[in-house]
């Protein structure tokens, strides 16, 4: 048994809370809400995220920060990304000995265009942070808490601290592998909702399943170039946080990145949509910064260019799949790599 703490009690972070639980660990989950904090404690339900779940009597939360850092030398940040700077500003200052950090939140910093991992390391001393490790993959929540088979990627430079990451949460439904390509995992895992943000579009205009393979698909070959630029394996996104997480996320009714493209497809506007889902649509920030990186490192990524103008721009959705459609013949494999 180990005490970890997992700051973030919305859907995701409670599901990853609900495993250390069952796997036996001393797990304290933290919400900011203390009315969240009770119902979990007395009820052992969290209804407003994962609704009709009955939790482990052994997982206890907290809203007290301080009290949750001190709990453990292990925490799980489980936070949309903008609150992730400001919240390891805050661990930072509150813990008193060196700390493994996981993140299981997926995006890129949009303006910084930092990955997760480096906005951890720029808010945290280095006295303070033993290792980082992202752990990430195709994996719903509301499938997780079922005891659905799932598997996921503790992907850290440090191999030592994947394995220990790898140990904590296994068990017979929820499967980890270890992968030392933290940027290519981050970059997946980030890059993967602007293509499901165009999946959810392309399924609320009403075209088929034709459409959604080719958005998939060319969508990993964007992210696969961009990847490279920035020093990751492609190997990386042929695995479980490339062409994994993009099939589960762009095609399932649990994602609220296709929620909210097939909102747009439908003719919603952006703040309709945002307004509408009440949950944070990581896709819409990171496109932004995806949009930035494919500048910065002048890479060719035409969905995200052409989702970028249905968020920003107002370029009505049917308008930018035609723009894409009616581009310049291209070649396939060199495509991918090269261009």
């Amino acid at each position: 048994m180990e005490r970890v703490s997992v700051i973030g009690a919305g859907s995701w972070g409670t599901a990853i809370a609900f495993v250390l639980a069952e796997n036996g660990h001393d797990c304290l989950l933290w919400t900011r809400r203390a009315e969240q904090a009770a119902e979990i404690n007395e009820r052992h339900t969290n209804a407003s995220y994962l609704p009709g779940i009955t939790l482990p009597a052994n997982l206890k939360a907290i809203s007290d920060l301080e009290l949750a850092v001190d709990h453990s030398d292990i925490i799980v940040i489980a936070v949309p990304t903008k609150a992730i700077r400001s919240l390891c500003a805050e661990i930072d200052e509150l813990a008193g000995n060196s700390k493994l950090i996981i993140h299981v939140s997926k995006g890129i910093e949009p303006d910084t265009l930092k990955r997760i991992s480096e906005v951890i390391e720029e808010e945290m001393s280095p006295d303070k942070l033993q290792a980082i490790v992202a752990l990430s993959g195709p994996s719903h929540a509301e499938e997780v808490v079922l005891r659905h088979p799932t598997t996921i990627t503790a992907a850290s430079f440090d191999q030592e601290a994947a394995e220990h990451v790898q140990d904590l949460f296994m068990n017979q439904y929820f499967r980890v592998y270890t992968n030392d390509d933290l940027i290519g995992v981050e970059l997946g895992a980030a890059l993967k909702n602007v293509i499901a943000l165009g999946a959810g579009i392309t399924d609320g205009i009403g075209y088929g399943d034709n459409a959604k393979a080719a958005l998939i698909t060319r969508g990993l070959a964007e992210i696969t170039r961009l990847g490279m630029k920035m020093g990751a394996n492609p190997l990386t996104f042929s695995g479980l946080t490339g062409l994994g997480d993009l099939i589960v996320t762009c095609t399932s009714v649990h994602s609220r990145n296709w929620k909210a493209g097939n909102l747009l497809g439908q003719g919603k506007s952006l703040d309709e949509v945002i307004a509408g889902m009440g949950m944070v649509i990581e896709g819409v920030r990171t496109t932004k910064a995806a949009h930035q990186l494919s500048v910065r490192y002048d890479v060719s990524m035409p969905l995200t260019e052409a989702l970028y103008s249905v968020l920003f721009d107002n370029v009505p959705p049917k308008e930018a799949v035609d723009q894409l459609m009616s581009r310049m013949k291209k070649q396939e494999i060199e495509d991918i790599f090269y261009k």
